[in-house]
């Protein structure tokens, strides 16, 4: 049965990554974003992938443009199987040089984007008391890091409100679903666009994923699911355990470290942002799924198939530490033996 799938921030990145490989499962693919460019090379990704696509300019903090975007995929490829949230909007700056402008406009879409996504979806996936929501969330929103003080507070924000919904869902006895993939740095062209006032280029913070890898997590998490959150990465598994047992530690290291390791040595030139307005509008060039970090980004990790191979990694986990248990007892009989 071909899936009704809808992707917000597809126009390039992971939302783009995303409806690509949607797009290879033969998928009926929506794709909401701002950028036309994007949106139009989305299109010709998943349809040369296999899949069927409708692009709808759309921008996340309106709400009634996300529920006319809803209407307008129902209306082409019929009830909306999978709601997938990529979008956000960024500012790289200390706290003190974001204008309360910028923080709301951020907050607008990158937090309460998700909430309009998720209620348009689910208005239409209750009553059908079928369906599957993904937020594709981060590591910063467990951990926060500074010059991403509007970032962190949305993806903070978003953990809490589906936390909220998920238990709502369960009172109710749905059968729709809703689930967290939580993301690490991953090589997007976020840092050629993001509105920054940092003295140097930004850049993710090692190690970075490519985000095809991402994609690929986002798929698996939609088919499964019924786990509360996915964790992308070995960093971003270390990171929310060390937060967790270990958080003073890390706000000194951060605090030492996290302005260096979030800029290049390259100086920042004069760009444009595109906190207000696309940068891949009418007549731009179409920006892909990738950043400029291609040679320093991985394609694969342990920690993701880990994740998506629990019980099996569970079972040969008990394996070893059995196998270190007898071994020790071994070892311990042949020393009071040889006594």
């Amino acid at each position: 049965m071909t899936q009704n799938v809808v992707i917000t921030g597809a126009s390039a990145g992971i939302g783009r990554a995303t409806a690509q490989h949607f797009g290879s499962r033969g998928a009926n693919v929506t794709l909401l974003a701002r950028g036309e460019a994007g949106l139009q090379g989305a299109v010709r990704d998943v349809e040369e992938a296999g899949g069927r696509a409708l692009a709808v300019p759309t921008d996340m903090a309106d709400y009634g443009a996300v529920e006319a975007a809803a209407g307008r995929a129902e209306q082409r490829f019929g009830p909306i199987d999978l709601w997938i949230n990529v979008a956000f909007v960024s500012v790289f700056a200390p706290f003190d040089e974001i204008s309360p402008q910028e923080f709301r406009r951020v907050t607008e879409v990158a937090y309460l984007g998700f909430v309009h996504g998720t209620r348009v979806a689910l208005d239409r996936m209750k009553p059908r008391n079928h369906g599957t929501i993904v937020q594709v969330g981060s590591t910063l929103g467990s951990r926060s890091i500074p010059l991403q003080s509007a970032y962190c507070g949305a993806k903070h924000a978003v953990n809490g409100f589906t936390e909220s919904v998920r238990c709502e869902l369960m009172h109710e006895h749905s059968e729709v679903r809703i689930t967290l993939v939580q993301m690490p740095a991953v090589n997007t062209p976020q840092f050629t666009w993001v509105l920054s006032r940092l003295p140097r280029k930004p850049q993710p913070v090692a190690p970075i994923f490519q985000p095809e890898l991402a994609a690929r997590a986002i798929a698996f998490a939609a088919d499964h699911p019924r786990r509360k959150q996915y964790w992308v990465g070995g960093s971003t598994a270390a990171t929310i355990l060390a937060q967790k047992f270990a958080a003073p530690l890390l706000d000194r290291y951060l605090a030492r470290t996290g302005f260096e390791s979030q800029q290049t040595e390259e100086p920042a030139p004069a760009r444009p942002g595109n906190l207000w307005e696309p940068v891949d509008g009418a007549g731009a060039s179409d920006h892909g799924a990738h950043g400029p970090f291609d040679t320093n980004a991985h394609t694969r990790s342990f920690q993701v198939w880990a994740s998506q191979h629990a019980r099996l990694t569970s079972a040969l986990g008990a394996a070893a530490a059995l196998a270190a248990v007898g071994a020790l007892a071994g070892g311990g009989r042949k020393l009071r033996l040889g006594r």
